[in-house]
């Protein structure tokens, strides 16, 4: 497990400027994780037929 004080990405000291990461680039690469769904959060699983949308609504 990382230190309070190393980059969670890389693991070189923080920079205040970008903490708690080393630098732009490894805060952009975090980002780019959880954009990409590279991180996700567990959640309950989905039922397909409850996100079956053929019915219209006005």
């Amino acid at each position: 497990m990382a230190k309070a004080d190393t980059c969670p990405i890389c693991g070189t000291p923080t920079d205040p400027a970008h903490k708690p990461f080393c630098s732009r680039g490894c805060k952009d690469r975090d980002l780019l994780k959880w954009l990409g769904e590279g991180y996700a959060i567990p959640g309950p699983e989905i039922d397909p037929e409850a996100l079956d949308t053929s019915d219209t609504r006005d």
